[in-house]
């Protein structure tokens, strides 16, 4: 039976390193025997790589699908802490109120200002109700369009980072325009007239993840997925079973790879050794040397020349096959 959670999946790996951690410890506890404790740790280590190096090289669509929603995985506000400089946050739509799902504000990247959008998952259960489990309301999309405005008035690049299983399917979300909302954003980004660069860094699901997600160049992380609908939910139509999500992943090809096979993304970014929750520092340094390759490639088109490249390259995507 394949496994339900992250955790559930991982937890022989997950045990490893606690047997890794009280070895170094015991080390530390015990100077006489260091040398003779840190020659097991090493090979404990070197045996626990040789298996993360084998697991995470076979990955199938549902064990990228757990591995995009780990918990560790890094989340928007941790890229954002950790490239970027001065961020400030703002908030509200100016028509109904505060959406925690998503994050935006103006940042530097370098010496380059920019404006940053994105996803926020949460931690703990209580900043996980707070961040509604990164599912946008149509405040949420609102507060993205008048962030991709005033980037566009001011001349400043936009950078969005995508990590959401789909937008907020509620009722009040239904009575509000979340529809409307994500289209409303999706029309914002086409009308710009600045460089814009996206990466889903977790989950790209659905219309949720596509609100924020129509730029120029459009990137995925390595263990990432982007899919027109989460595979429980895709399950749930076709088979009314949701525990078959992991046949309904490998039947949208949602992975970072078949994204790129499609056309849909334009480069898979290489995750540190075992996941980017492994090693979030480096994942972050990886992720700030694609953007600003990126945005120095993309700084040698006119306004114009961005607004219609971007266009055409989402009018490009797909193709129809038949009589």
């Amino acid at each position: 039976m394949a496994a339900k959670s992250w955790k559930e999946w991982e937890k022989p790996l997950m045990e490893l390193d606690e047997a890794l951690a009280k070895l170094r410890q015991a080390a530390k506890n015990e100077p006489e025997r260091r040398g003779e404790i840190e020659a097991r740790a090493a090979e404990f280590e070197r045996r626990r790589d040789h298996y993360i190096s084998i697991v995470y090289s076979r990955l199938g669509p549902w064990e990228k699908v757990l591995v995009a929603r780990a918990e560790p995985r890094p989340y928007t506000l941790d890229y954002i802490g950790a490239i970027f400089d001065d961020f400030v946050e703002l908030d509200g739509d100016r028509r109904f109120g505060a959406d925690h799902a998503i994050v935006a504000g103006p940042a530097m990247l370098g010496e380059r200002p920019v404006m940053v959008v994105g996803h926020q998952k949460g931690r703990t259960i209580q900043d996980r109700q707070y961040r509604n489990f990164a599912m946008a309301k149509p405040e949420g999309y609102r507060k993205a369009i008048r962030m991709f405005e005033m980037a566009n008035r001011f001349g400043h690049p936009v950078i969005t980072f995508v990590d959401t299983p789909a937008a907020d399917p509620g009722v009040e979300s239904e009575s509000r325009g979340i529809s409307e909302a994500i289209a409303a954003s999706m029309l914002s980004m086409f009308e710009l007239k600045v460089p814009v660069i996206s990466i889903v860094i977790g989950e790209g699901g659905s219309g949720g993840a596509i609100g924020i997600a129509c730029g120029n160049r459009v990137l995925i992380q390595e263990h990432a997925i982007y899919s027109v609908i989460p595979p429980e939910g895709c399950a749930a139509i076709l088979w009314r079973m949701p525990e078959k999500g992991p046949q309904a992943a490998a039947a949208l090809r949602l992975t970072a790879q078949s994204a790129f096979e499609y056309g849909l993304v334009d480069e898979i970014l290489p995750e540190p050794f075992g996941g980017a929750h492994r090693d979030p520092v480096g994942a972050a340094e990886i992720v700030k040397t694609a953007l600003l390759k990126h945005l120095t490639e993309l700084s040698e088109f006119s306004g114009d020349q961005l607004k219609s490249l971007r266009y055409e390259k989402f009018r490009a995507m797909g193709k129809f096959e038949g009589g």
